[in-house]
């Protein structure tokens, strides 16, 4: 088996769809790995996305993870490691960027590396250190009440050197915007003033496709998953339509979200708004002990052969916050996974084999519930969101297209315009 061009590490599920959706856009064959594999390798791809539910576990079980995943890819052969974080690098101020970034580091012998969650096909962009999310600054785009990782500083190098030992600096827009040479004078500046990590800003693609020769030979990669573009060039790969060709879809079709993002409500609104079958979840319900699963599948079972049907606990920050008050941040976040994870399953096991899920933390839930432990990365609905096809532990091994959707991305009308895509 060839040695791996690069191997990634991805802190949760619809993140490290986002990064592989990148990479085979820009030319190359790329397999997801829910988990750290058990197995060798035995695909002949070109890079591997290991997809972790490490943003929001305690930082030491993060690290844990982390150097479990790169101790695997190391025996794949993988030539570069890529550590892959949201592009809204929401975090705490005790991680966990910051503290696996360190660790992959000192696993790796790695005296530098970049750090940039740039995705401007996302509307991420980073100028001065600072994050954007479109045109306001993070902490101004719905991030501060994100329910388990508010973002309340969008300035980015005193985000990340506040969960770093290692000097944190910025390699800033006038340096990127001169090109890979100018980006590798600055590192060796930032060397020679003890930095060891730096902040990259990116506003455009082709800050990012600038960067891509720059860290060629960077043992350790750290961005969101817009640096992604500017490397497969680096191992010869150009983009090519056979990188993301799936097996031919059929079955029925299904939306299941549990995430509270501002552009998943807008989503919500706009399938309900256009005639679709929905159902809201009720968190307090599930907490009284009612079989909320049940009373679902009873509702979709006779709808979902009619028509696409949409399950949905997503709420405004206030609703949000009010039920946390009541039963706990992360039992209501847990309660809510685990019971759209349920309805997952069973919407599969009645014949549904077009999923799509919306939200981090639930699309790690659905995949593990469904028992997948790899997909094969296909087309790009929106900008970070490819469609995936994968082998479930559901009626003997079922094979379903399933979408992982990151809260914060695609346009409103996300859930219709996604199974146009494989029509």
């Amino acid at each position: 088996m060839p040695k791996l061009m690069l191997g990634c590490i991805a802190d949760d599920f619809t993140g490290a769809t986002d990064l592989a959706n990148n990479l085979v856009r820009a030319g190359m064959r790329v397999v997801q790995a829910i988990g750290v594999p058990a197995t060798p390798l035995d695909a002949e791809v070109d890079a591997v996305v290991v997809a972790l539910k490490s943003r929001t576990i305690a930082p030491a079980e993060a690290i844990e993870q982390s150097l479990a995943a790169l101790r695997w890819l190391q025996a794949q052969g993988a030539q570069q490691i890529y550590f892959k974080y949201c592009s809204t690098f929401d975090s705490t101020p005790q991680g966990n960027i910051g503290p696996v970034t360190e660790a992959l580091m000192d696993a790796l012998q790695c005296d530098f590396t970049i750090a940039t969650p740039a995705f401007p096909d996302n509307k991420r962009t980073v100028f001065k250190g600072y994050l954007f999310a479109g045109d306001v600054l993070l902490n101004e785009s719905g991030m501060q009440n994100h329910p388990l990782t508010p973002m309340t500083d969008p300035n980015l190098v005193r985000v990340l050197q506040a969960q770093c030992k290692r000097k944190v600096g910025l390699i800033d827009h006038a340096v990127v915007a001169r090109g890979a040479a100018a980006i590798a004078e600055r590192i060796e500046q930032l060397k020679g003033e003890g930095m060891s990590i730096a902040i990259v800003d990116a506003v455009s693609n082709d800050d990012l496709l600038r960067l891509g020769p720059a860290i060629a030979k960077m043992p350790l990669v750290t961005a969101g998953s817009g640096v992604a573009i500017g490397l497969p060039a680096n191992f010869g790969l150009a983009p090519s339509s056979q990188a993301s060709a799936l097996p031919a879809a059929a079955g029925l079709r299904a939306v299941v979200s549990g995430s509270c993002s501002l552009a998943t409500n807008r989503q919500v609104l706009d399938f309900i708004q256009r005639g679709g079958a929905a159902l809201a979840i009720d968190p307090l319900r599930i907490a009284a002990g009612v079989d909320v699963a049940a009373e679902t599948l009873a509702w979709a079972t006779p709808l979902v052969g009619k028509q696409p049907v949409l399950v949905y606990s997503t709420a405004e920050a206030g609703a949000v916050k009010s039920v946390q008050g009541r039963l706990g941040v992360e039992e209501a976040g847990v309660m809510v996974e685990r019971t759209i994870a349920a309805i997952a399953r069973g919407l599969v096991e009645r014949g549904v084999r077009q999923l799509v899920v919306a939200g981090g933390e639930t699309s790690g839930a659905c995949v593990q519930a469904l028992g997948i432990a790899q997909m094969q990365i296909g087309p790009q609905i929106d900008p970070g969101v490819p469609w995936c096809h994968a082998r479930t532990d559901v009626a003997e091994g079922t094979s379903v297209h399933i979408a992982l959707k990151s809260g914060n991305f695609g346009g409103d009308d996300f859930f219709t315009k996604a199974f146009t895509v494989l029509a």
